[in-house]
């Protein structure tokens, strides 16, 4: 398989450390993965904002990029969201229509396609583990149920992350957002820091030692509430744990 690994703005600015993860991840999984170097930002920021001219540069631009790969898989669920199905909102959007098919959330590639039956993770993570739902990851990709849905219940992340060595993973009561929704952490903080204290509580009232998840933009979100309030709490990209990787260690 040709994979083509697209990293969000922000990981690259960042969390190189969780990117380069999930690049390990994949190539021993079998896959052969490229990273494109004249990659540029997905156009999400854009689309949020309503500048759908903007946006449609970026898809463009997006496109031409990554087109041509068998796959196209990101550690971001908000960002691979905008690719698989906000694109197509755009004027034209079907011809974005090939990489909707085949743009994939990285736990949402090794659940669906590499199967988890042939996950390998190798590196023991034995610390109390809560597992954030992000908002894309659980309503928009659909990697687990939402609360709110009367279905049967199921997790592909935490499918995924359940295959790693020794670990306890722990759910927090709600599957609720972290306040950080982009802008909306711009323009209305106040409420954003509460959402935000309020999934840290839900997480520390199990005795979770460390939160990961998918995005890196909500745990770098919660991150920051819980080292201003001085809290004894790890986060973690979930590539990172796969990897058996400590957030900032870097191995080329």
């Amino acid at each position: 398989m040709r994979v083509a690994l697209f990293v969000p703005c922000y990981m690259n600015d960042f969390h190189p450390d969780a990117a380069l993860s999930a690049y390990e991840v994949l190539k021993r999984h079998g896959c052969d993965v490229v990273y494109p170097r004249n990659q540029k930002c997905c156009g999400q920021p854009f689309l949020n904002n309503g500048m759908h001219e903007e946006a449609s540069e970026m898809a463009d631009i997006f496109l031409s990029v990554f087109g041509d790969f068998d796959y196209i898989v990101s550690p971001s669920s908000s960002c691979i969201g905008a690719v698989k199905y906000r694109y197509a909102t755009l004027e034209g959007g079907e011809r974005f229509d090939s990489l909707s098919r085949k743009s994939y959330e990285l736990c949402e590639f090794l659940h669906d396609i590499v199967g988890v039956e042939n996950l390998d993770f190798q590196t023991p993570f034995t610390r109390k583990t809560g597992l954030h739902d992000s908002c894309h990851a659980v309503r928009e990709l659909y990697l687990s149920s939402p609360s709110e849905l009367n279905i049967p219940r199921y997790s592909k992340v935490e499918a995924v992350l359940s295959r790693v060595p020794g670990i306890e993973i722990v759910r927090p009561q709600r599957d609720e957002c972290c306040g950080f929704g982009g802008g909306f952490s711009v323009m209305e903080p106040d409420i954003s820091v509460m959402m935000g204290r309020d999934r840290i509580d839900d997480h520390s009232s199990k005795g979770v030692e460390v939160i990961t998840g998918v995005d890196a933009s909500c745990l770098m979100h919660m991150e920051a509430i819980a080292r201003r309030e001085k809290r004894n709490i790890s986060f973690l990209h979930i590539a990172n744990i796969l990897a058996g990787r400590e957030k900032g260690d870097i191995r080329l």
